[in-house]
This record gives structure tokens, C-alpha cells and sequence, in this order.
């Protein structure tokens, strides 16, 4: 259990603007226990997902100012779909953020978000297994 709950928090704190490999952490609990793939899976996307959402939430609370309109015209454009790509290093967290600051609608990019780390964590997953 507490190897879970390291898993969790390793993948909460990647998805935030702290750099940490969430990935390895899954590799090697899934190294030690094969049997536990879904679980181990369901539990770094829920603990990543909830890390986008708190930076996306940090983004609710910046103040609306002008940005250049080209990148916010490419943010809109393009809308909660966006924050599939969350999972990216670098970019990722700063789309949580920016989807937050434009306000918007959190249910689609929470699940956006969640989609998108899921299936990232399955082909680590499938990595790690062999399958």
C-alpha cells in the first residue's frame, strides 16, 4: 500500500511544476509487482490527473490581462482538447495552467486531461510488462 501511495504522489507532483519522472515511478512499482497493472495505471493517472487539475486551478487564479493574441487565438482555437497533450514534458504543465487562466470549462479539460495521461501510462505500462 505504501508503494501505491508513493506512486500516487510521485505522479500528483509531475504534473505539477515540480520535475519529476512519473513514468519511472510506474516502471519500477510495475518491475515489482506484474500483477498489479490496472491498478498501478489507474493510480498514476488519478494522482497525475489531479496534479494538472491543481495547475490548472493556479491558472484560475492569475489575473486576466492581455497576452500576445496569436498564442491566446492558438489556445482558444483549439480549447479543452488541447490539455490532452498535458502529459508532454516541459509544455504540459504550462497548458494546465493557460487552460485554467482562459477559463476553460474545467469537466472537459479534466477529461482531456485524464485521457490523455491514461493513455500515456498504458504504454508505459505495456513497456514495463512486455505486453
Amino acid at each position: 500500500m505504501e508503494a501505491l501511495a508513493g506512486l500516487f504522489a510521485a505522479s500528483f507532483v509531475a504534473a505539477t511544476l515540480f520535475p519529476l519522472p512519473s513514468e519511472a515511478a510506474l516502471f519500477v512499482y510495475l518491475k515489482a509487482n506484474p500483477d498489479r497493472v490496472a491498478l498501478a495505471v489507474a493510480v498514476a493517472t488519478l494522482g497525475n490527473t489531479l496534479g494538472g487539475m491543481t495547475s490548472y486551478l493556479v491558472g484560475r487564479f492569475i489575473p486576466q490581462r492581455k497576452i500576445d493574441p496569436r498564442a491566446e487565438g492558438w489556445i482558444r482555437r483549439f480549447g479543452a482538447p488541447i490539455t490532452f497533450f498535458a502529459w508532454l514534458p516541459v509544455v504540459g504543465d504550462a497548458l494546465c495552467v493557460v487552460a485554467g487562466w482562459l477559463r476553460i470549462h474545467w469537466a472537459a479539460a479534466l477529461a482531456f486531461m485524464a485521457a490523455g495521461r491514461l493513455l500515456r501510462y498504458i504504454v508505459v505500462a505495456a513497456l514495463s510488462t512486455g505486453t
